[in-house]
C-alpha cells in the first residue's frame, strides 16, 4: 500500500512538473511577443518622426523660401524683378555665346594668312579668311579686297571695318545695362509703396501697432534685396562681357597692324 502511494505521489510530482514547465514556456512566449511589439511600435514611432523631419526638411528647402518670400515681397512688383533677371540673363547668354564664337586665334590665323599669300596669292589668303570665324578674319577680307587701291585705302578700310565689328561686338550691352539700372529701381519703388502701406495702416487704426507696421516693412524689404540681387547678378555678367570684348578689341588692333606689314612685305616682292 505505502508503495501505490508512493507511486501514485511520483507521478503527482511528475504531471505538477510538466504543468509548471508549460506555464513557464506560455508566460516566455507572452513575453517574447510584448517585447517584439514593443520594438515595432518604436519603429513605427521613429519611422514616423524621420518622415516628419524629411517634411520639414523639405518644406525649408531653397525653392519654398524662395516661393515664400517671392509671394510675401508683392506679386505685382516681383513679377517685374523676376522678369528683368530673365530678360537680361537672356541678353547675357547670348552675348556670352556671340563673343566666345568670335575669339580667334590670331597668331594661327595670321600664319596661314601669310603662308597662303605668299604660296597661293591674294585668291588664297581670301580663302583663308572665308574659312575662319571671326569679327578678325573679316577684317583681314577686307583689307585684301583692297590690296589693288594700295596699303593707305587697305588701312583706311581696316580701320572703318574694324569700328562696324567693335558695334557688333557691343551690341545688347545697353539692354544689359538697363536691366541692371531698372532691377534695383523697381525694388525700391515696391520699398516706397510698401511704407505708404505701413503707414496707411496706422492712420486708419489710429494707434502704432507693430503688427500693422511690420507687414509693409516687410514688403518693402524683400523687394529691394530681390531687386539688388538681380542687379548684382547681371553685373558679373556685363563685366564679363565687357573684358571680353576688350580682349577681342584689342587683338583686332594688334592682328591689323600684322596684315598691313604683311601687305607692304607682299607688295615689296611683286
Amino acid at each position: 500500500m505505502k508503495k501505490l502511494f508512493a507511486f501514485i505521489a511520483v507521478i503527482g510530482m511528475l504531471n505538477f512538473g510538466a504543468s509548471f514547465n508549460a506555464v513557464a514556456q506560455d508566460e516566455t512566449a507572452e513575453t517574447t511577443e510584448a517585447t517584439v511589439d514593443t520594438q515595432d511600435e518604436a519603429a513605427e514611432e521613429v519611422a514616423v518622426e524621420e518622415t516628419v523631419v524629411e517634411e520639414e526638411v523639405e518644406s525649408t528647402s531653397f525653392h519654398a523660401i524662395v516661393k515664400k518670400q517671392f509671394i510675401q515681397g508683392g506679386a505685382m512688383f516681383m513679377s517685374f524683378v523676376l522678369l528683368s533677371l530673365i530678360l537680361g540673363l537672356a541678353l547675357c547668354i547670348e552675348r556670352i555665346i556671340y563673343l566666345n564664337m568670335s575669339t580667334t586665334n590670331t597668331k594661327k590665323l595670321i600664319a596661314s594668312l601669310e603662308e597662303a599669300l605668299n604660296n597661293g596669292g591674294v585668291d588664297a589668303a581670301k580663302e583663308v579668311c572665308r574659312n575662319t570665324r571671326g569679327p578678325i578674319a573679316s577684317i583681314f577680307y577686307q583689307g585684301l579686297d583692297r590690296i589693288d587701291e594700295g596699303v593707305e585705302v587697305v588701312e583706311k578700310s581696316v580701320i572703318a571695318y574694324g569700328s562696324v565689328q567693335m558695334g557688333l561686338l557691343e551690341k545688347g550691352l545697353s539692354w544689359i545695362s538697363l536691366m541692371i539700372g531698372l532691377a534695383p529701381m523697381l525694388g525700391f519703388m515696391g520699398t516706397v509703396i510698401g511704407m505708404i502701406g505701413a503707414f496707411d495702416s496706422i492712420q486708419s487704426m489710429g494707434t502704432i501697432s507693430p503688427a500693422a507696421v511690420a507687414g509693409g516693412i516687410k514688403v518693402a524689404l524683400i523687394t529691394t534685396v530681390s531687386g539688388l540681387i538681380v542687379a548684382m547678378i547681371l553685373q558679373v555678367f556685363y563685366n564679363y562681357c565687357t573684358a571680353k570684348i576688350d580682349s577681342i578689341v584689342n587683338n583686332m588692333e594688334d592682328a591689323s597692324i600684322s596684315l598691313l606689314d604683311i601687305l607692304v612685305k607682299y607688295n615689296l616682292k611683286k
